[in-house]
């Protein structure tokens, strides 16, 4: 069984955070900007913030990142990212139905920033889907796909912002 944690971010987790983002995103960011390293590393010396990330570890290698806000009526799911060999394993769904349980306590929604090209990201929890599947609903007032609580059982909504 594998053993998760969340350890702060430092200073020098910014190389390995960089790269995580490449290794991760970078087929999604490819699909939708194009990729030019140069802009990328501008954009993550602006975004790195050691004090507000936490890295994700795998019985103690450090295998991914994770960005979350909290605001007085939803927690806020900025950046998710898993290195491609640790994708896959639950590790995502594990650190996500936690933050769901966790708004679900405090009655708050959970949001996720999802871009659209990210399909992966995009599907229902396993956990989360009513028997036999279901698809999310789509909110005619937002552009954002919503886990509907009469079928997940789940309040409050979780949400997914989607970005192109």
């Amino acid at each position: 069984m594998t053993v998760l944690g969340l350890r702060p971010a430092t200073p020098a987790d910014d190389e390995f955070c960089f790269e995580l983002h490449k290794a991760a995103m970078g087929a999604y960011v490819t699909a939708i900007w194009g990729w030019d390293e140069q802009v990328q590393r501008g954009y993550h010396s602006r975004a790195f913030d050691p004090g507000h990330w936490q890295i994700v570890t795998a019985d103690g290698a450090d295998v991914g990142m994770l960005a979350v806000d909290h605001h007085p009526t939803e927690i806020y799911v900025g950046r998710i990212e898993l290195l491609p060999a640790h994708q896959g394993r639950g590790i995502g769904t594990e650190l996500i139905t936690t933050l769901l349980d966790h708004a679900g306590r405090q009655g708050k929604a959970l949001v996720l920033d999802v871009l659209t090209v990210n399909h992966r990201a995009r599907a229902p929890l396993p956990a989360s889907r009513p028997a036999g599947g279901g698809p999310a609903r789509r909110r005619p007032d937002q552009d954002q796909d919503v886990l509907d609580p009469a079928t997940t059982g789940r309040r409050p909504v979780t949400q997914l912002l989607t970005r192109t």
